[in-house]
């Protein structure tokens, strides 16, 4: 098959199936990118998405264009994005058509309900996923929990944490170089 439209008809599969968003995406995104296709390692993966968070607009299309860039360059880029936006698009169009008529029926209320706490567990799953493989000894252990409780105790924006924590992970690499030396 065409790569491209690889690309497109992939990140279109993520796009419409995940429901809830960026975070939604990220189970789906590991099984389809690095699992299946190996167009990604999984390191990569989860630095791309980390990046896609600080970056203005939305984490699923930021995220797409990074694969995208990564197998097949800027078209490559393009197709994974217009892909993963396409099914929105469509639905989004469909439902604004019909939103007045169905939104208060009790059926439709109670299927937003039983979505909502599926995403949550594929969210925590894909935490539990990517926590193996980032928290892996005491340096990452306190980044984590300085992090963690910061998010939870204050209001301070994500990108500071994100930020903050890089410059962490920078300086703890460096102790450690200089530790060898």
């Amino acid at each position: 098959m065409n790569i491209y439209l690889d690309l497109f008809l992939t990140f279109a599969r993520i796009g419409g199936l995940t429901f809830g968003g960026g975070y939604a995406m990220l189970p789906m995104l590991l099984n389809e990118t690095v699992e299946k296709r190996g167009w990604v390692k999984e390191s990569d993966l989860m630095d791309y998405y980390a990046i896609s968070q600080c970056l203005p607009g939305i984490i699923a299309v930021n995220t797409a264009l990074f694969i995208g860039n990564q197998v097949k360059k800027v078209r490559g880029g393009i197709a994974a994005a217009l892909g993963v936006v396409f099914p929105s698009l469509v639905v989004i169009t469909v439902i604004a058509a019909f939103i007045q008529s169905f939104s208060d029926l009790p059926l439709v209320q109670n299927a937003f309900a039983g979505i909502r706490v599926c995403v949550f567990v594929l969210i925590v799953n894909a935490i539990l996923k990517l926590g193996k493989k980032s928290v892996i000894d005491a340096a990452t252990t306190m980044v984590f929990l300085a992090v963690f409780i910061l998010s939870v105790a204050t209001d301070i924006n994500p990108i500071i944490m994100i930020v903050a924590a890089g410059i962490a992970g920078i300086m703890i690499q460096s102790a450690k170089v200089v530790k060898q030396s």
